[in-house]
């Protein structure tokens, strides 16, 4: 059973030397950052690790962009640069996948703003007739569009065989007070109707492995030790992506119980019940990161 804490320097102090931090519903909400979380990321790394000496802090995030336009974004919901070490996106994960196609048809299902991660990727997309791979990073206007919207064009995909990169695993995140539909919701769909889909982004192994490679670049250009996943702390709240995500990849995983899944209130039965059947257990949970 996951123990229900309010601070993380009275749990993480002395048992963790880096944090994998989820960013939406962590970090912010899609309009607002947390403050409280911002000050707890920047406290861990001056007080965290087993010394309290600092530790360090990934931001993992399936947003469907590079880790650059993710702390763009960031700047702009108010969460300063000063509060992590690193980001590793879904998308960093994403350009590996695409690269398996390189020369091949690729057309793009997504918004204006994902436009970095085309260019990143030296995309040159193609109409849906001529495509080859479909490249899925979120809802064309996700506050208006669900996947059903998406049913007849993807029905015509699975008619013609092609793969799809999905870049966003998440089905719904928070914006504000409301839930909004993710490109993960598309591909979920695409798969019930029989298409094959590529995912890049938690709960997958790749985007792990890549955080683990960063951390420890970054603990060697300060003449640190490498870390094991032991020294780890993933925190999300991702029921279906954060957490599966780590206890597949070995992490021990804090619960962060955003409005996606709980709401205002968190307790011990409710914990429960969201967990009940999963292959794995947060060592614990918080109603929201705070030092």
């Amino acid at each position: 059973m996951s123990c229900l804490i309010s601070s993380l320097s009275s749990f993480a102090q002395g048992r963790y030397e880096a944090l994998f931090c989820d960013i939406w519903g962590v970090m912010h909400n899609g309009l607002d950052a947390f403050e409280e979380a911002i000050v707890t990321c920047r406290r861990f790394q001056h007080e965290g690790g087993s010394r309290g000496t600092g530790g360090q802090v990934i931001l993992i995030t399936n947003a469907p962009r590079p880790a650059f336009s993710v702390a763009e974004q960031l700047e702009e919901f108010g969460v300063p640069d000063d509060c992590y070490d690193a980001i590793v996106s879904s998308g960093d994960v994403s350009l590996h996948l695409l690269s398996q196609f390189e020369g091949r048809g690729i057309h793009h299902i997504g918004p204006l703003r994902d436009k970095p991660m085309v260019e990143a990727a030296k995309l040159k997309p193609v109409p849906f007739d001529d495509a080859e791979v479909l490249f899925l990073t979120g809802l064309l206007d996700d506050e208006t569009e669900g996947p059903e919207d998406y049913r007849t064009f993807l029905m015509k995909a699975v008619e013609r065989s092609l793969p799809m990169i999905c870049a966003n695993p998440d089905l719904m995140v928070e914006r504000g007070a409301r839930l909004v539909y993710c490109a993960g919701a598309v591909a979920e769909l695409y798969k019930q109707l029989g298409g094959e889909v590529l995912y890049a982004g938690k709960p997958y192994a790749p985007i792990y492995e890549l955080a683990m490679a960063r951390l420890n670049d970054l603990r060697e250009c300060r003449e640190l030790a490498p870390l094991d996943r032991s020294a780890v702390l993933c925190i999300g709240d991702g029921v279906k992506t954060d957490m599966p995500g780590a206890f597949k990849a070995g992490f021990d995983a804090l619960f962060i119980a955003s409005g996606l899944h709980v709401g205002a209130d968190l307790d011990a039965s409710k914990l429960e019940e969201l967990f009940a059947g999963a292959d794995g257990q947060p060592v614990a949970a918080m109603q929201a990161l705070r030092w």
